[in-house]
């Protein structure tokens, strides 16, 4: 890999670990260090005992030379070549003993009382002729004998070599390795243990929080009303984790006070809807009558005083329609219960789509209806104004000549009626599809074709949804919007007696005429 993408597989590095849970990595930095540490006591330990076996093997060397030197100088009654190297006094099995004349082996002995040393090979003789005098012992390896710690001295135009094997060195150290591997590994692993053990008794504190927040983030916090009386208990002060604990705890003491502030805030702002809409209602109402009853007078009024009546009486009945909707969000507000009837969407559908055409005729209006009425459980009032908003909207806010579609589907599987309300306009502006739902939101100018909304009509209908238990969601692109409304269908819900079916069957037929209607 080239250097531009180390710093990607470092990057990986750092997300991985940054993956793993805390309690983990703390664990595993432990045992890393243990390893470490027991590493290089392992690697200082053996460095030290291989010098001091050394030296002790190059000590034994010098008086095993010693000895070789004036076992020449004094022979017994025997010949030279007879000599038997293995009775020389305080020779150790496996030493070897050689005088080198001229680059030629003439005497040559090796203390075999020892099974696995046997007589040096040609090999071996090969290996001993080519040495050369050194003034300190050295390591040679003998290709059949193995490794020996080597002593090469001049003598009287001769050169003496003395050896003892280092496999006693290798033995000792193999034998201290295995050791100390055998007490690492234990070390690590019970270590390990305890620091797991004690890492999760450290963490409970911040366990508790976690648990705490947890709770937390599930409370409903945006519904109202909250009790949020979670706390982290039991942290010990002065640690860090009682730190953050006692920080998480101020946290919600001034979220619990935000919530509450807002709560009141909001129930301020409620009451003085509810209230100003009750009190608006009386005059609106007031003026609205006596411009129509000024409009109804005989006589003909001068052009400007009936212009001024009728800007009167649009925007009376513009403010009445405002009034209606606060009063009807402030009652959804305040959680006043609906009605829980048995309701005919159907009927509730065909008098809409029937209301909308009258309102807007310059629209393409259609029906889609499944063959048997559909029923369900709810506030019949409330379920008009859903579809009579959805409707509304794809009329004020797509130019003449649009088709609008509406839709009816039989309970599904899941139980679930689904409305929809589709028109092939221009689309909802991507601006404000994330705040649709919201109150006093409008779309731009070049949607508007009546310039008259009060921007609650969405938000009403998302609210009495939801409080039917149902879901409400939008798709929009040029060319094609639609709303989908998806309510809970009783399992015993059905509609009536047969006759309230053929009831519903007639009223859809002789809508026919009045709307396309698709079976």
């Amino acid at each position: 890999m080239d250097r531009a993408g180390r710093p990607v597989r470092l990057g990986r590095a750092r997300a991985a670990w940054a993956a793993i849970p805390l309690r983990r990595r703390l664990v595993a930095v432990q045992v890393i260090l243990l390893l470490l540490g027991f590493g290089l006591v392992t690697v200082v330990t053996e460095v030290a005992l291989h010098r001091f076996l050394l030296q002790r093997l190059d000590q034994q060397l010098t008086a095993s030379s010693e000895r070789f030197r004036l076992n020449l100088a004094e022979p017994d009654d025997h010949d030279a070549d007879d000599q038997d190297f293995s009775v020389v006094a305080g020779q150790s099995a496996g030493t070897l003993g050689a005088q080198l004349r001229g680059g030629s082996i003439v005497h040559i002995e090796v203390v075999a009382s020892r099974r696995d040393h046997a007589a040096p090979s040609a090999r071996d003789l090969a290996a001993i002729s080519a040495l050369r005098p050194t003034s300190h012992p050295r390591t040679v390896r003998l290709p059949d004998l193995g490794e020996y710690r080597i002593a090469a001295v001049s003598s009287d135009g001769d050169l003496l070599v003395t050896g003892l094997p280092e496999d006693t060195v290798e033995d000792t150290i193999a034998h201290l390795l295995i050791i100390e591997g055998v007490v690492f590994a234990a070390a690590v692993l019970l270590i390990g243990a305890a620091t797991a053990v004690s890492t999760r008794l450290a963490l409970r504190p911040l366990t508790r929080v976690v648990s705490t927040a947890t709770r937390v983030s599930e409370l409903p916090l945006s519904t109202g009303d909250v009790d949020l009386s979670e706390r982290v208990v039991d942290a010990p002060p002065g640690t860090e984790v009682g730190q953050v604990a006692e920080a998480f705890n101020q946290m919600l003491d001034h979220v619990g006070a935000a919530l509450a502030e807002r709560q009141a805030s909001e129930e301020r702002l409620r009451r003085f809807i509810a209230d100003a809409s009750h009190e608006l209602r009386t005059p609106v109402a007031v003026v609205r009558s006596h411009a129509e009853y000024a409009q109804r007078v005989d006589g003909q009024p001068d052009p400007r005083v009936e212009s001024a009546l009728q800007r009167i009486a649009a925007e009376s009945e513009r403010m009445g329609h405002l009034v209606e909707d606060l009063l009807t969000l402030a009652r959804l507000d305040s959680g006043r219960p609906l009605a829980r009837d048995e309701v005919d969407l159907t009927r509730v559908v065909l008098d809409a789509v029937s209301d909308a055409q009258v309102a807007g005729p310059l629209h393409r209006w259609e029906l889609v209806l499944p063959d048997e009425p559909v029923a369900l459980t709810g506030d019949e009032h409330a379920l008009h104004q859903v579809v009579a908003n959805l409707l509304g909207n794809a009329r004020d806010h797509t130019p003449a000549g649009t088709s609008v579609v509406c839709t009816v589907r039989a309970p599904n599987a899941e139980g679930e009626i689904v409305l929809l309300v589709a028109d092939n306009g221009p689309g909802i502006p991507p601006d404000i599809r994330t705040t649709l739902f919201e109150r006093f939101v409008h779309g731009r100018d070049d949607r508007s074709a009546a310039g008259s909304s009060t921007g609650l009509g969405l938000s009403i209908v998302s609210a009495i949804v939801a409080a039917h238990g149902g879901q409400l969601r939008v798709t929009s692109r040029s060319g094609s919007t639609e709303f989908e409304v998806r309510l809970r269908v009783r399992a015993d819900a059905h509609v009536g007696s047969p006759a309230r079916r053929a009831e519903a069957s007639r009223s859809i037929a002789s809508s026919i005429s009045r709307s396309r209607v698709k079976r």
